[in-house]
């Protein structure tokens, strides 16, 4: 499976009532289809399924599926504490019509790299699937190490690797490993130049929930070859996206979103909206991005 482009994962709007927000939802899939965006992911981090319950991820999922219908490639985030979980979460995203997977190691637990290795092959034979591996020991505790990388690889529904580890040297490894039928995506939104001079053509970036349209012209333009316009842009919204992954990531994706006229609420608990001074700091940048 080609997954060149921008795939979006895509913020879960909450009401005042604390409840999904299926209108703002709408609006925000149109808005960034009509932008250009390659697809969508469902149930990432960005769209906060650690707070979801079974059947509001379950009405989420299917709500996704049927508004974005075959707009756009449909990715499911299916991140869980246990592999059963995520096979569960896969299996439900299958039937609802998602054509492809996004997977991180199992949170929590640290597995090591052989059960690292266990837990994606377990979930491939289970939902005969495309799986996006997400590598991100920031949050899962552990790193995909690239030895379990290339080897993950040869399986037939390992079609590439989110890579968020900030490590760009690792990067370059995986990029330069030239393995059949894998990509590498963007997954470090602040070396995303860095990633599309390097020939990478896939980027996964929660900015891109505000900021579509010039993550897409980043893409054109590093197919074009035209990368002053590459740069030119990068530079533009590289504070902005700094600012994001300096703290609170989740709140500043769904602020952008209401700068640009789509609101989507609040985070849910445990994370907090933002403070005032900080919130106009980030749209202080986020003024001076957008063209």
């Amino acid at each position: 499976m080609n997954i060149n482009g921008v795939l979006v994962p895509v913020v879960t709007p909450f009401d005042n009532q604390n409840q999904i927000d299926y209108p703002a939802l709408g609006r925000l899939l149109d808005y960034l289809i009509d932008s250009g965006v390659r697809g969508i992911v469902a149930c990432g981090t960005t769209g906060e399924y650690y707070t979801l319950s079974a059947s509001e991820r379950r009405d989420l999922m299917s709500y996704i599926a049927s508004h974005v219908g075959k707009r756009a490639l449909l990715i499911a985030g299916v991140n869980d504490t246990h592999t059963a979980g995520s096979i569960a979460k896969a299996e439900e995203a299958k039937a609802l019509g998602y054509q492809a997977l996004m997977l991180a190691p199992p949170i929590y637990c640290l597995p090591q790299q052989h059960e690292i290795v266990h837990h994606f092959k377990t979930v491939s034979a289970a939902v005969n699937m495309p799986i996006i591996m997400y590598n991100f020991p920031a949050r899962s505790g552990v790193d995909i190490s690239i030895e379990s990388v290339l080897e993950l690889a040869k399986d037939k529904n390992i079609i590439g690797i989110k890579e968020s580890s900030g490590d760009f040297s690792r990067a370059l490894t995986l990029i330069n490993a030239h393995m059949d039928n894998f990509q590498v995506v963007c997954g470090s939104d602040d070396q995303a130049a860095d990633y599309l001079f390097w020939g990478v053509r896939s980027w996964i970036g929660g900015a891109a929930n505000y900021l579509p349209g010039e993550h897409v012209a980043m893409i054109e333009a590093a197919d074009a070859g035209e990368y002053e316009r590459l740069l030119d842009i990068m530079w533009r919204i590289l504070p902005v996206i700094k600012n994001q992954e300096a703290a609170d990531y989740n709140q500043k994706a769904k602020v952008g979103c209401q700068f640009i006229g789509l609101p989507v609420g609040e985070p849910r608990p445990p994370l907090l909206p933002i403070s005032d001074e900080d919130k106009e700091s980030f749209l202080a940048l986020l003024a001076t991005a957008i063209k």
